[in-house]
């Protein structure tokens, strides 16, 4: 990139709404920002003494921004949609991000069908379906859906109707009395039906007195009857309807839409509830983490919440209620009434009702952050902490940027290789990467490791450099890459992930000698959860590869030889040089292996057939038609799922390393 001159790209600065992007001189995406006047908002960020950059944060950024750029748009809705986007897309360390997202569940009435159907739905489309929701308990919503299925007769199955009426007979359903069999000829008419749909979507939104009554007088009756087990089936049912009702109806009449806004602030962590009322109920609520800076106003934290959740929330209800006002309210209400199609209200309620909703939110957003307050220490001991004591042990300034690799060849596959990224002790997943070697025939994993360094150390687009390397392997490997890294004048630490005999992690090899990890240290965890995920990512990639027929053995090219024997003379021979060097009687000593399979193997590598080279190593690559193109990933994300709506619940283990999009590289 050509030297830039900020002085000098400040006065090209356009008076254009639009949005501009920070940038470090490892081109590192610092801060996305939109503005009315991009020529008077960027130049405030490099004006000494201006208000807007008193705040130690900014100072901080600005000091790193090595150039900017910026893009002109219309409008200033324009320029905020955008900027929803690009924070969405490359998180950005100095905005103010949500730290964690949620799906919402939703009940979906295919009114559009002369037969609908009552379903489930992970999101509300633009269709002609009927939807309620969002919810806050999946098992609830599924509870919900069979009660209504039950209670109001209606059909389960997906049959095409009424193409497929009288086809088949009726199903079970209908024989116990759950259905009214709109399958068949004559049990019920599409007028009837619709009247129990008509019945079905009451019940729904919220009218339920009447049936929770009935239910309660039926649970009583088979009580007196002695039949226990329907009695308790009842309850659960009345159970369900109380459960995604929450029981909370609010005492006014107006049955709007709407979502409370509420939140709590610790030293750098931000707690915000939303309270979901619908048709007049407060059906749920859910808690979101926010990363914000004490010195930051409040009403900018709350400002960049409701840009990033409004952004990609398919829903937006009729009021948004808050206990501040944001700054530009104008843009922001106009961006969400055009998505919803309808006028949208951000409201600051003083007293009454509502008033007191924003309240109870604001109760439990300052619940949450005091729980978690001991979730962040431990999480923080866990990943920054670990990235310390690994940069102390090794006597490194930072390990931050952790980048780790590994080869996979498997049973006489071509190899794959991985690499697997950590910032601050988490796996950055969006910055995964994938290989097939390309120049190196058999299972060679030096040269492997050779040309997939080259390849990624040569690519700006893979990313920044990291603050360590690591390598699955111990002398042998760290050499290679010293060496590789040497030829391109690229100084680093190379560390080798070793482990002890029962393949476990027990240091790393760092300067020709291993460094030990104290037993137990958080530095160790890391570096075990580092070398599992770079190894289990790898072999990932090799087996998608295998599943969609884009690498080969040589054993599938033997007649008799199926998936089952394969595995079995790879399990036991271990390389295909042992395979094609055993005997027809050693090959008989599998139990998979016949005598015609037997001779088959030995044939095969033994009786030179023409236009075959018996020398050939017997791994084969087929390579995909046309070359493979590096391809820039969208962000992918992994969330706390909806199960718990009280909390963040922090993601296990496996969650952690969740498998990002399928992602090839040059």
């Amino acid at each position: 990139m050509k030297e830039f001159d900020i002085e000098e790209e400040l006065k090209k600065l356009p008076h254009l709404p639009g949005v501009y992007l920070m940038h470090s001189d490892s081109e590192e995406i610092l801060y996305v920002g939109k503005a009315v006047d991009l020529h008077s908002r960027v130049r405030q960020y490099f004006r000494k003494g201006h208000g807007h950059n008193d705040s130690p944060k900014i100072m901080k950024m600005v000091s790193q921004i090595s150039y900017f750029e910026y893009i002109i748009t219309g409008s200033e809705m324009e320029a905020l949609v955008l900027e929803c986007n690009l924070i969405k897309e490359y998180r950005p360390r100095y905005n103010t991000l949500m730290t964690d997202d949620k799906g919402y569940p939703y009940i979906r009435v295919t009114v559009d069908e002369e037969y609908p159907r009552i379903l489930f739905s992970h999101q509300m489309r633009r269709d002609r379906s009927k939807y309620f929701g969002p919810y806050t308990d999946g098992k609830a919503v599924h509870d919900i859906i069979l009660l209504v299925q039950k209670l109001f007769r209606l059909r389960t199955c997906n049959r095409n109707l009424p193409r497929d009426i009288g086809k088949e007979r009726p199903c079970l359903y209908y024989q116990i009395g759950q259905c009214s069999g709109p399958c068949s000829e004559g049990l019920v008419s599409a007028e009837e039906y619709r009247e129990q749909i008509r019945q079905a979507i009451a019940f729904l939104k919220g009218d339920t007195k009447e049936l929770l009554a009935e239910l309660k007088q039926k649970m009583k009756n088979y009580a007196a009857e002695m039949e226990f087990e329907k009695a308790a089936e009842v309850r659960d049912l009345m159970e369900s309807i109380n459960h995604i009702m929450d029981k909370q109806r609010m005492n006014d009449t107006n049955s709007d839409n709407r979502d409370i806004v509420a939140f709590a602030r610790g030293e750098t962590d931000t707690v915000i509830t939303v309270f979901f009322v619908r048709d007049g109920q407060l059906i749920g609520r859910e808690n979101h983490h926010m990363s914000a800076e004490a010195e930051e106003p409040d009403e900018e934290v709350l400002l960049a919440f409701l840009k990033q959740y409004y952004s990609s929330t398919p829903y937006i209800p009729k009021e948004i209620l808050t206990r501040i006002p944001v700054p530009e309210p104008e843009i922001l209400l106009s961006y969400l009434s055009d998505k919803k199609e309808q006028k949208v209200s951000l409201l600051q309620p003083k007293r009454g009702d509502k008033a007191g909703l924003l309240s109870l939110a604001e109760d439990n957003a300052r619940l949450v952050l005091e729980q978690d307050m001991e979730r962040i220490k431990k999480k923080e001991k866990r990943t920054i902490g670990a990235v310390r004591e690994i940069a102390e042990i090794l006597q490194i300034p930072t390990a931050a940027r952790m980048e780790a690799f590994d080869i996979s060849n498997i049973s006489g596959y071509h190899s794959v290789a991985s690499m697997v990224v950590f910032e601050n002790g988490e796996p950055r997943r969006n910055a995964y990467r994938k290989f097939r070697l390309r120049t190196v025939e058999g299972p060679d994993d030096y040269a492997s490791m050779k040309e997939v360094l080259s390849r990624r150390y040569t690519n700006e687009k893979l990313g920044p450099l990291p603050d360590v390397l690591m390598m699955d392997g111990g002398k042998g490997q760290v050499h290679v890459a010293e060496m590789v890294l040497d030829s391109l004048g690229i100084d680093l630490p190379v560390c080798g992930m070793v482990k002890d005999d029962h393949h476990r992690t027990r240091g790393l090899y760092y300067r020709d000698q291993e460094v030990l990890f104290p037993k137990g240290s958080e530095a160790m965890h890391m570096i075990t959860a580092l070398q599992d995920e770079t190894h289990r990512f790898a072999i990932t990639y090799h087996q998608l590869l295998r599943s969609k027929g884009q690498v080969h053995s040589i054993l599938d090219d033997i007649e008799g030889i199926g998936p089952k024997r394969r595995r079995a003379l790879m399990l036991h021979f271990q390389t295909i040089e042992a395979v094609k060097a055993a005997s027809v009687e050693e090959l008989l000593t599998l139990p998979e292996m016949n005598q015609a399979s037997a001779e088959s193997v030995y044939r095969f590598f033994h009786e030179t057939a023409e236009g075959t080279d018996p020398s050939d190593p017997g791994e084969q690559y087929v390579q995909p038609d046309g070359d493979d193109p590096y391809t820039e990933p969208n962000e992918t994300y992994k969330y706390a799922g909806p199960g718990d709506t009280n909390s963040y619940v922090e993601p296990d283990e496996t969650d952690s390393y969740a498998e990002p999009d399928e992602k090839e590289n040059d």
